[in-house]
């Protein structure tokens, strides 16, 4: 049928969807796989750039430099030392506590003392109590998460540079703090890498 304006065409259907190829496909799912295994690499070090950039978990910040900023605030910095199994060391804070004014540089030392009757290599993770003032406090130097290897009867200070951010006054969760606890765990260390105590029974479990 004509109408006055011409004849009436019906709408022209939609193109049909391409298809993939196989190869694509395929291509595809390759890409996938391997930025999961790389994602699962960079885990371990992208968490702790994370931690030590916001202070999550108790993470203290890592600083470059002393901070030019120092309050007449007083707070009393705790220190405490951990072993893991599978590690023969002697591991201790020079001294238990000091007492530092916010903005302040302090420096303290840790003897670590291999009591074994071989070489034994370890590493120390760390972390600061409570959580919430991790975000303030500020490593400048310190001997966490670099491997070391003792030999028996050998002793080492490792030093620790350390900074209390004064900003820590302006949070009300953290401005009535009167203490921080600086905490250090000793690990078996392989391939530059903490070895939790698990892993340390599963091995001796082999062999």
């Amino acid at each position: 049928m004509m109408s006055g304006n011409g004849p009436n065409h019906a709408p022209a259907p939609p193109p049909a969807p391409r298809r993939k190829s196989g190869a694509g496909v395929a291509i595809a799912c390759v890409a996938v796989v391997a930025l999961m295994v790389g994602a699962s690499f960079a885990a371990v070090p992208l968490y702790r750039l994370f931690c030590q950039t916001t202070g999550f978990g108790g993470t203290p910040l890592v600083g470059q430099e002393a901070n030019a900023h120092v309050v007449d605030h007083v707070i009393d910095v705790r220190f405490d030392a951990n072993v893991a199994p599978g590690v023969t060391w002697k591991f201790e804070p020079e001294q238990p506590r000091v007492s530092v004014r916010l903005g302040e540089t302090r420096t303290v030392f840790y003897k670590i003392t291999n009591v074994g009757d071989a070489p034994a290599t370890g590493v120390a993770t760390f972390n600061v109590q409570p959580d919430l003032a991790g975000q303030f406090f500020v490593k400048i130097q310190c001997f966490c998460f670099e491997e070391q290897t003792l030999k028996p009867g050998e002793t080492i200070h490792a030093p620790v540079v350390f900074y209390v951010d004064p900003d820590l006054l302006k949070q009300p969760e953290t401005k009535d703090l009167s203490s921080i606890t600086l905490s250090y765990t000793v690990f078996r260390s392989k391939n530059g890498s903490p070895v939790a105590a698990t892993a340390v029974n599963a091995d001796k479990n082999n062999l």
